[in-house]
């Protein structure tokens, strides 16, 4: 990597542009040659992670040479500890405002060690098969894997941005040189696509000193490598529709994304984190009521005790209806939804739990309630002291909250 791009990395993050591209760095990429990995991935999909991580436990002990079953390892660690923390949603890595944690994000050093001590394995395998054949796809291919996660890594549980950015770059390179070895290794442009769109999206500012680093991208053609791996991608056609749809609501292009959402909701009927996505998506297009039948749905579901919405946290349920009905200006069934999420905040994600406080001050500011939504504010800056949310509520307890039409948030 060269040197003289590492100061650009905290102006990334700054603007947003690097928190998705880093945490959709982390595709699962290697093929499933045995249905028990593929059975691992069918419980990854449906945010099952500690079956999936049995699964794939007894897959690396059957492989104990392979770098893909450790990757699959490291890969669910990871995930388990972000679906844990609320950041998985694609609001919180591609809205408008930067990512948040609180101290629960750390791994436990368990976790950690083995995540670390998976990756630097599988590292070490691929090496090993690289310097008997420097143009071993598979292993360039799973190198690429490992670089991608420990940048992840280095990024959500440490924040160390050079780290991020040097690991991240070195899984760019492999996935280069797997397509360079060989066209037809379509999963390997995934990296290509996502490097493309996030370098392509920066100021252009940001975009020329890039430039002059050697970083070069072009957004458009970032999504049309996405959408090529999504439509004849093998092992990684999932993780490009997922991206997709991340990057497409990004770009507040809902009704592109609606197809791809669907098309998952079929494949991973349990993984309510969907459901809730194409809440977000109906909303945006103005189908609102499209967008509370699923939320009902989802509710049934979860009084029903289906299996895997029996996970779904009330609260969830309760400030995705609250935040719909916000943003069409349904302000008394809005207030209700999003008092009972502020009553047990401290019980929730950071993300929710944040945005909940905004929401209520912005809800009495409407409703003309003043002194309420001072309040309300108020508590948005101590619960996430620093975040977005925070300083928009500091500006709002300053200046009344007057409506706005973008519902992207």
């Amino acid at each position: 990597m060269r040197r003289d791009i590492a100061f650009l990395m905290p102006a990334f993050l700054i603007r947003g542009v690097l928190i998705p591209a880093l945490l959709i760095l982390l595709p699962a990429m290697a093929a499933a040659q045995d249905t028990s990995v593929e059975a691992g991935f069918q419980r990854f999909y449906n945010l099952e992670y500690d079956e999936a991580l049995a699964i794939f436990h007894a897959n690396a002990a059957k492989n104990p040479n392979s770098p893909e079953a450790l990757n699959h390892i490291a890969q669910t660690i990871l995930y388990r500890e972000m679906f844990r923390t609320g950041t998985l949603e694609t609001q919180m890595v591609t809205g408008n405002n930067p990512f948040l944690r609180r101290a629960e994000m750390k791994i436990s050093a368990a976790d950690e060690k083995e995540f670390l001590d998976s990756l630097s394995r599988a590292i070490s395998l691929s090496e090993a098969r690289l310097q008997q054949n420097p143009d071993d796809v598979n292993a360039l291919y799973a190198q690429g894997v490992s670089y991608g996660l420990r940048s992840n890594y280095h990024f959500l549980v440490h924040k160390a941005w050079i780290d991020a950015l040097r690991d991240a770059t070195s899984a760019r390179k492999a996935h280069n040189r797997v397509t360079e070895l060989d066209p037809s290794q379509i999963d390997a442009r995934l990296m290509q696509g996502v490097y493309d769109y996030v370098i392509g999206s920066l100021s252009p500012l940001w975009r020329t000193l890039g430039f002059l680093a050697g970083y070069v991208g072009d957004r458009n053609r970032g999504i049309d490598t996405l959408r090529t791996v999504a439509e004849k991608g093998k092992a990684n056609r999932i993780d490009a529709a997922v991206i997709l749809c991340a990057i497409l609501r990004r770009e507040h292009r809902p009704q592109e994304t609606v197809p791809y959402i669907l098309d998952l909701i079929e494949k991973y009927p349990r993984n309510y984190l969907l459901q809730l996505e194409l809440v977000q998506m109906y909303g945006e297009f103005g189908q609102k009521d499209k967008a509370l039948d699923v939320i009902s749905r989802v509710d049934q579901l979860k009084k029903a005790r289906a299996n895997g919405y029996d996970r779904v946290p009330e609260e969830t349920i309760l400030y995705t209806r609250g935040n719909l009905l916000f943003w069409y200006n349904d302000l008394d069934r809005a207030l209700a939804d999003i008092s009972a999420v502020t009553k047990k905040a401290n019980t929730i994600d950071l993300n929710t739990g944040v945005y909940a406080w905004l929401r209520l001050g912005q809800i009495y500011d409407l409703k003309g309630n003043r002194k309420e939504a001072v309040r309300a504010y108020n508590q948005t800056m101590v619960f996430a002291p620093g975040s977005d949310a925070a300083n928009e509520a500091q500006n709002y307890a300053l200046n009344r909250y007057k409506r706005q039409t973008d519902r992207s948030q």
